[in-house]
């Protein structure tokens, strides 16, 4: 199994960035999928998430209104569309799937690094 994370980058605060999260080795369609982050000497925290259909979602308080999770089930690809940043957005950010029957069927991507910086 392998989560592939791209999109991340420098940006100035109010500005937006689209991360992606490509999965192979699985069957996509069986997973609920999120995005965590992870900011320097903080704890990994949940950001969004997603059901395997794609018909329920879930935000952080920190990011409602301002960040969209959605997914391509034939893609094989999960998004965050990401508004309106700021500077403590800045963090790493993760993609994870957690198979809907074997939860312990968890994989997570390698990251990307996301600065909200003028």
């Amino acid at each position: 199994v392998q989560l592939v994370e791209s999109g991340g980058g420098l940006v100035q605060p109010g500005g937006s960035l689209r991360l992606s999260c490509g999965a192979s080795g699985l069957t996509f369609r069986l997973y609920t999928m999120s995005w965590h982050r992870q900011a320097p000497g903080k704890e990994r925290e949940l950001v969004a998430v997603i059901n395997s259909a794609g018909g329920a979602t879930n935000y952080a308080d920190s990011v409602k209104g301002r960040f969209t999770i959605s997914r391509d089930n034939a893609k094989n690809a999960v998004y965050l569309q990401m508004n309106s940043l700021k500077p403590e957005d800045t963090a790493v950010y993760y993609c994870n799937a957690v198979n809907d029957y074997y939860s312990h069927h968890n994989y997570w991507g390698q990251g990307t690094q996301v600065t909200v910086s003028s």
